[in-house]
């Protein structure tokens, strides 16, 4: 029997490591060529290995969250019908069907039932050692005159155990009944503050002595037991999730982000009330046509309007060789949330697409991003991201800033307010935008200002049409 070695592949991209994000096969598995073996994980994707040949799963190179680096063996098939060398046993690590691990022993001229399991699963049966010889049993000894035997002491009584402290033997009190014990006991409990229906006494009939009154105050009060709510019982189940795939990059990501940008956040409210009457008008007169819009359309308008004013925004910090990389094109990364984590769809050259564009590009990247279909190049390159919980957006929030990106726009949920407009309150819907940025690159003037000229914007919206 032949094996093929099927190994991690170079990814590219100078990715050196790779996570076991899933298996689709398992040992014994009979798989066809081009078949999906397992799903890799890098730093850029999740990228899947198909296999080159026919043949049945042998072994296994890790399990589903451990990391790999290019070039280790990630599948061992057996292939049935063809002949070659065979290795000579497994490699530590590897999970081996005890099939194909007795075919590898016939091949290399080894014994197989040394490796072939006993009949429960455990290790193979050994000989049961020998039992040694009975030793001669001595004769007994002649009878003699018997002694009369001496009289055996009492065992002593065991010492009753101490009682700790507070601790009482008598009957407990029935409700109502007044509590026995002696004016000067009664005194010291009234200067103590201490009911004595709370202290069981220790002396006949239920009498309560200093002794008790001693314990009682150095133990302190029992707690009653409040009786559990019927049909209700402690839940002490306790359930690990182990951290893996995009969860595990989700988490490092975050970690380093918050470790290494110094972030600081700013918000700012704003008046959308005329830009949610626009859109409202704009789906009306064209939901049939095209694209509907949501809010995220129109803040990519501003942000395109916004950045040539403030180029620090739209960049990359390299903080290891201490150079800011200002990006001419808006690379928007839109923050979605997917039945696996947060990822971050890229709307590229957002400068160049109009407000339905946008609309329509955002609409399938967010698809693309949910079904898992998102390709590599579709998450990766955002040069400045929104981030948005829709209607639970709460009113602040602190993004973390995309790392190496320098700054992130956050937008909270919309609420109609009493807002004092020409001499009145007027109801006007409004919204914050909570922003966060690196301090190392972004001085807090300039986010200020850069809000807002967002603001200004967003709360005139004919200006996101004008020409500049």
């Amino acid at each position: 029997m032949a094996f093929r070695i099927v190994k991690l592949p170079d990814i590219g991209e100078g990715v050196a490591e790779a996570e076991i994000a899933a298996w689709h096969v398992k040992v014994g598995d009979v798989v066809r060529e081009d078949q999906p073996l397992a799903d890799v994980m890098t730093d850029k994707a999740t990228v899947e290995i198909p296999s080159p040949v026919n043949g049945t799963v042998a072994a296994l190179g890790a399990e589903a969250g451990q990391v790999l680096a290019v070039g280790a063996e990630l599948v061992r098939l057996a292939l049935d019908g063809e002949a070659g060398a065979a290795p000579a046993g497994p490699e530590p690590g590897i999970a081996v069907a005890p099939e194909v691990a007795a075919a590898e022993r016939r091949e290399a001229g080894l014994p197989v039932a040394a490796l072939e399991p006993a009949a429960d699963g455990l290790e193979p049966p050994r000989p049961a050692p020998r039992a040694p010889a009975p030793a001669p049993v001595p004769a007994p000894p002649p009878p003699a005159s018997r002694a009369p035997a001496p009289p055996r002491a009492p065992a002593p009584e065991a010492a009753p155990a101490p009682r700790p402290a507070g601790a009482s033997t008598g009957a407990p009190r029935p409700a109502g009944e007044k509590p026995v014990a002696s004016p000067a006991v009664r005194r010291r409990a009234l200067e103590a503050g201490i009911d004595l229906r709370q202290v069981r006494g220790t002396g006949p009939a239920g009498r309560i002595g200093h002794d008790d009154l001693d314990g009682f105050l150095s133990a302190g009060p029992e707690p009653e037991a409040v009786p559990a709510p019927a049909g209700r019982r402690p839940n002490t189940a306790v359930e690990d999730v182990k951290v893996i795939g995009l969860r595990r990059r989700i988490a490092q990501r975050m970690a380093d982000a918050k470790r290494r940008v110094a972030h600081f956040s700013y918000v700012e409210e704003v008046d959308v009330t005329a830009l949610e009457e626009l859109r409202a008008a704009l789906n009306l007169r064209y939901g049939a046509s095209r694209p509907k819009l949501t809010l995220i359309p129109f803040l990519v308008q501003a942000l395109v309007r916004t950045v040539p004013d403030f180029p620090q925004m739209n960049a990359h910090y390299d903080d290891e060789a201490e150079v800011i990389h200002r990006h001419g094109g808006v690379h928007v990364g839109i923050a979605t949330q997917t039945p696996n984590g947060l990822m971050v769809p890229v709307l590229r050259h957002a400068e160049a697409r109009d407000l339905w564009d946008a609309a329509a590009e955002v609409r399938r990247l967010a698809d693309a991003a949910r079904s898992g279909l998102a390709a590599r190049d579709e998450l990766t390159g955002s040069t400045l991201t929104i981030t948005s919980l829709g209607a639970l957006g709460g009113i602040v929030t602190t993004p973390v800033i995309n790392r190496p990106e320098v700054a992130i726009l956050g937008v909270n949920k919309q609420v109609m307010r009493p807002v004092w407009r020409d001499g009145a309150f007027a109801p006007r819907l409004t919204m914050n935008l909570s922003s966060s940025f690196d301090h190392r690159v972004v001085d807090g003037y300039d986010a200020a200002l850069f809000v807002q000229a967002l603001k200004a914007l967003l709360e005139t919206p004919a200006m996101l049409f004008m020409d500049a």
